[in-house]
């Protein structure tokens, strides 16, 4: 599948992150522990113009922890420090007030050496569609201080947020880049649900997602839908035995696919096969 989504509310949200930059002391990049490397945008490099940087591995709860932990050593030994999250139970976000501050000693210092001790830090916070940005920054703030929802393209403009007197966080609507240039990378953020649904086909994207499950995680399918893959199955193939499995028919006694494609999307998101992860990190030194 070659899947494409940039509507134009993107172009407006990467000159508002370029206008807001100056005004913040790091970045806090949100990522989807289930795709840490998809779901980065290789442009937020260039729009957040080397500001320090910490990166959130969320939805960790969904992902499988053994491969949750290996990105972050990943991540750490490339230089940026690096907390695994569950926004929903708070696991794991705790430890981020500390770790903005770590990343900024040296700003800190300075500031108090000149008199600043009370100025807020600032922080932008980062990412992909539907990674959890806005669900860490209530969390974090304990309260609903911006609007989150579980699809993508809810947050449209800029929202400020105190986490405590001196951390302020500053929410900034999820943002892909122009072209995915490798087709797996899009497909695994529309199966994650970083691009909408209704520009990919639907049938075929949950096709492909049966396919990968039956070669990496078969049990899942085996535990939530009664089925193995049998030698040469296709993932269609599999989808239709699921859906009469699950007594989803049409017309003739046919599967309906539509609705048990749609059903396998929204369990997968949800985490209810299981902790999944679709990528492995690479070697550092490569």
């Amino acid at each position: 599948m070659n899947i494409q989504w940039y509507p134009g509310h993107m172009t407006k949200t990467r000159r508002m992150m370029e206008e807001s930059v100056r005004l913040v002391d790091a970045v806090c990049e949100v990522v989807d522990a289930r795709i840490p490397q998809s779901s980065r945008n290789p442009d937020i490099d260039v729009l957040t113009k080397n500001k320090p940087r910490l990166i959130i591995l969320n939805r960790a709860d969904q992902a499988d922890p053994a491969m949750t932990e290996r990105w972050k050593r990943y991540f750490e030994k490339l230089g940026t420090p690096t907390i695994e999250t569950d926004s929903c139970t708070g696991r794991g976000t705790q430890e981020f007030p500390r770790k903005i501050r770590e990343l900024l000693a040296e700003k800190i210092a300075r500031r108090e050496a000149t008199g600043q001790a009370g100025r807020p830090i600032r922080v932008m916070v980062v990412g992909v569609p539907n990674v959890g940005k806005s669900a860490f920054i209530n969390r974090m703030s304990g309260r609903r201080a911006v609007k989150a929802e579980d699809r993508p393209g809810v947050t449209r403009g800029k929202q400020w947020a105190r986490v405590d007197k001196g951390l302020d966080m500053l929410d900034t609507p999820g943002i892909l880049w122009p072209k995915f240039d490798d087709p797996v990378v899009g497909m695994r953020l529309a199966w994650t649900g970083a691009v909408r649904d209704d520009v990919t086909d639907v049938e075929e994207l949950a096709s492909e997602l049966m396919a990968m499950l039956s070669r990496e995680y078969p049990n899942s399918l085996i535990e939530r839908y009664g089925v193995e893959a049998r030698p040469g199955e296709m993932g269609w193939e599999l989808l239709a035995r699921a859906a009469r499995k699950r007594g989803f028919l049409v017309k003739g006694g046919e599967p309906d696919n539509l609705r048990m494609a749609k059903i396998l999307l929204d369990e997968f998101r949800g985490g209810k096969l299981g902790r999944i992860t679709l990528e492995t990190p690479p070697d550092p030194g490569s």
